[in-house]
């Protein structure tokens, strides 16, 4: 299927590994122009948790593009912790972390896509934003609200030609899980928590980049012009649709 995203201008954050350096690749396949970001690689340099950068990173595709059509917000991370053990320190690390730099992004981003009267924003959220991870407390909540934000956007910004959606991934097999010192390491024996995870998924396994790449992709597209304000799951059916 063609996406038409040939010539498009996107921009995908945290986009050096993992999931955004698939969506990267995918979004060049399918032949659009695709600025990638890293503090220590990708085409813009940048630590996206500092104040005034996003709206950096932006002002540079602007400035080398003249637009940016698609905002893939993908910087994240967590560690396995208790929430009795958080201290304010480490909320607020993983606010600037996992909300702020898609909220900055998405501000800097706005005027120009209302301006044309078009623009796409893609969250990547996680399936801890629905069911919360015991084990990532923090984490799932700045991804709910990451949520709420996305369908804010939407809600505010659809009669301007913005769409705004999200999607939720399940454990993914990046370096997050699979390296060392990684998720899976920090709960016990690799392979064994890696084979838990797995099989805590309908699906038996982890997502592969690439798979949430693709749920990403098709949001950025034209052929989703009929979707905004939702949160897609990717997650191996984890977490169930509630009706």
């Amino acid at each position: 299927m063609d996406l038409e995203l040939r010539d498009r201008v996107c921009l995908v954050t945290g986009s050096t590994g993992g999931i955004g350096l698939e969506t990267v690749q995918l979004l060049r396949a399918e032949g659009a122009t695709v600025v990638s970001t890293g503090r220590s690689g990708g085409d813009v340099r940048a630590d996206l948790t500092k104040p005034g950068e996003p709206e950096r990173v932006v002002r540079e595709v602007l400035d080398r593009h003249g637009r940016l059509d698609v905002l893939v917000n993908n910087v994240g991370g967590t560690e396995i912790r208790q929430l009795e053990d958080l201290v304010d320190a480490d909320w607020q690390a993983s606010f600037e972390l996992n909300l702020m730099t898609a909220i900055r992004a998405t501000q800097a981003a706005l005027p120009g896509m209302r301006e044309r009267g078009a623009g796409t924003i893609v969250n990547v959220s996680s399936t801890a934003a629905k069911r919360p991870s015991a084990s990532m407390p923090d984490y799932s909540v700045m991804k709910a609200a990451m949520l709420s934000f996305s369908r804010l956007v939407a809600d505010l910004y659809a009669k301007d030609g913005v769409r705004c959606n999200a999607v939720t991934p399940g454990p993914t097999a990046t370096e997050a899980w699979l390296g060392e010192g990684g998720l899976a390491e920090q709960q016990g024996d690799r392979d064994a928590v890696l084979a838990k995870v797995g099989a805590g998924r309908p699906l038996g396994r982890l997502a592969q980049p690439a798979e949430i790449a693709a749920v990403i992709a098709f949001l950025c597209s034209p052929r989703s012009s009929y979707v905004t304000g939702a949160a897609w799951s990717a997650d191996g059916g984890t977490v169930p649709i509630i009706i």
